[in-house]
């Protein structure tokens, strides 16, 4: 066997030689690669250059304040939510996979559906709907009689609301990388703990659960990602985090050094979660004797009346917290006058957010594309490394980006405006600070990992031979790439560009922070709108936002169903 290996690893270097890896072409796609890697590094590297000095500065400042309230309130948000989304997740997945009950279909699909509505927009409905004057408390004090003083409601304006909402929002990663596991890992050692006297909890706890443990630890991951860069919540629910202080820090108090010190904290919090999530990755196996294998099976668990009654709430209850009831509840705002009078501004917030969202994506798909064909061109393992660090904006937080390009921009456009100036009288304003194109910068780097990947998973599948029949015609990468490569890529690269102008028309922060004050998005004026306690107007913006989130929802079930 190890000689096949060696002689199959010698062809393999034989076949990418003869197709141009290694070669001078070769190697220019790698400096392109590691170009965009350099500068998508950027905000990384400003923020590890100042931490040492104003950063430590900064927090030393906010020591004796702030400090505390930020890095415990951030901890326990991310604790909280990660903890009821894995009970969510996990729960549900294993239920879908392993029992029959009513409507088991249906519902293995729906519980992906609260991943379609945006954080923000889910605080501000439960807000209106739980506070003092909303619909609920009104309607308990009409039917009890009772007075202000007579009863206590648990505040929804609170961490604990918040890390329930986040939960009830994000669960759905957790669903389907659980899901996934279960259905594909080795059932015989269920199997055969049921048939050595185990009960069906015990078989779970002690030989599901474990076997899965790695695709549950990268969904949660994920999930701790998405709340570490959260600002909608955390700052609707006046939560004091990592986010609303770099946001408070560097706009509202125009203290550079304090949202560099916390910038850099946020950034050990990503780096400890990018690794969990390789450790994860790292400790997956390759078992698939169950629906992968058969298609169809019998449950796992027999489940009574009860206990199928039992099913149906559990997988049902999120979907109706998690999706149902915000987008019920803006469709009955958006019914009102005061939203349809609203409705007749929002042409100009819908057009600026499809061409920034269209000119983001048609960019960071072109550089993914880049990136993508020079891993494919080169047997050099630096270029796994080139690719991993040019991908790994997607773990970075909006307000971390923001503040992390706005310190090397603004050097930039002053050391060119002050030469310009002198040399040739320039009386012109910045050219990247305060402009959209710092906020397409931005964007680019943190939505690169997802069209990369939809690109990656594409390139995957494209017959080496094609390459090397083309190249052997004389044929140049450049030509092999347009001609060969983007017609087969063609569904990769719609995905990539849908996937990447959706997250653009949902991202929050990095836009709040960098946008010129001339540019407003729909994301940025249902935010303002709700800030102020107008959700009626915001109502209908929400749910073009929320109805956008349903495209990627619908793109992974179908994937996956396939």
């Amino acid at each position: 066997m190890s000689r096949f290996r060696q002689f199959a690893t010698g062809q393999a270097r034989t076949a990418r030689h003869r197709m141009g890896f290694g070669s001078p072409a070769a190697s220019g796609w790698w400096v392109a690669a590691a170009l965009i890697a350099c500068l998508a590094a950027i905000p990384l590297v400003t923020i590890a250059i100042s931490a040492p000095g104003g950063g430590l500065r900064g927090l030393a400042q906010l020591a004796p304040t702030a400090l505390g309230r930020y890095i415990a309130n951030t901890a326990l948000l991310m604790l909280a939510s990660g903890a009821l989304a894995s009970v969510i997740g996990a729960g549900t997945a294993w239920l879908v996979s392993a029992c029959a009950f009513p409507g088991r279909r249906v519902l293995g699909w729906a519980l992906v559906l609260p991943l379609a509505v945006p954080s923000y927009i889910a605080a501000y409905v439960y807000a209106d709907l739980l506070d003092f004057s909303g619909p609920v408390q009104s309607a308990l004090r009409a039917v009890t009689g009772w007075g202000v003083d007579d009863y206590a409601f648990p505040p929804i304006r609170s961490l604990w609301g918040g890390a329930l909402i986040l939960a009830l929002v994000l669960y759905p990663y957790i669903y389907l990388l659980a899901r996934a596991a279960f259905e594909t890992q080795s059932l015989a050692q269920f199997r055969a703990a049921r048939s050595l006297g185990a009960s069906p909890a015990r078989a779970f706890t002690r030989v599901a659960l474990p076997a899965a443990r790695p695709a549950l630890a990268g969904g949660l991951a994920l999930v701790l990602m998405e709340v570490l860069a959260d600002f909608g919540v955390a700052e609707y629910f006046a939560i004091p985090t990592f986010s609303t202080g770099i946001f408070r820090s560097w706009l509202a108090m125009g203290d550079r050094e304090a949202a560099m010190g916390l910038a850099a904290l946020m950034l050990v919090f990503v780096a400890l979660l990018v690794a969990l999530e390789a450790l994860t990755r790292a400790g997956r196996t390759d078992s698939h004797d169950g629906l992968a294998r058969g298609g169809k099976r019998e449950p796992l668990v027999a489940l009574t009346g009860l206990g199928k009654l039992g099913a149906v709430l559990a997988c049902a209850l999120p979907v109706v917290l998690g999706f149902a009831i915000p987008a019920l509840h803006l469709v009955s705002l958006a019914l009102d006058e005061a939203a349809i009078g609203a409705a007749s501004s929002l042409s100009s917030y819908a057009w600026a957010s499809v061409w920034l969202g269209l000119v983001v994506a048609l960019a960071t798909t072109a550089l993914a594309l880049i990136l993508a064909f020079a891993k494919s061109r080169s047997a050099d393992r630096s270029i796994a490394a080139v690719t991993r660090l040019a991908t790994l904006g997607y773990a970075l937080p909006g307000a971390l980006l923001a503040v992390g390009l706005l310190g090397p921009l603004g050097a930039f456009d002053q050391g060119v405006t002050g030469f310009a100036r002198d040399q040739f009288g320039y009386t012109g304003g910045l050219l990247l600070t305060g402009t959209s194109l710092a906020l397409i910068y931005a964007l680019c780097v943190r939505f690169l990992t997802v069209a990369y990947n939809a690109l990656d998973s594409g390139m995957a599948r494209v017959p080496p031979s094609l390459d090397a029949a083309a190249r052997s015609l004389g044929a140049k990468p450049g030509r092999v790439l347009v001609q060969i490569y983007t017609p087969l890529l063609r569904s990769s690269l719609l995905a990539a560009l849908a996937l990447v102008l959706i997250d653009t028309l949902r991202e929050l922060p990095a836009t709040l922070i960098l946008r010129p004050f001339n540019l407003e998005t729909l994301d940025t004026r249902t935010y303002r709108l709700a800030s102020d306690e107008r959700l009626v107007e915001a109502s209908i913006p929400a749910l073009i936002l929320l109805a956008v989130g349903l495209v990627p929802v619908i793109l992974l079930t179908r994937s996956r169903s396939r």
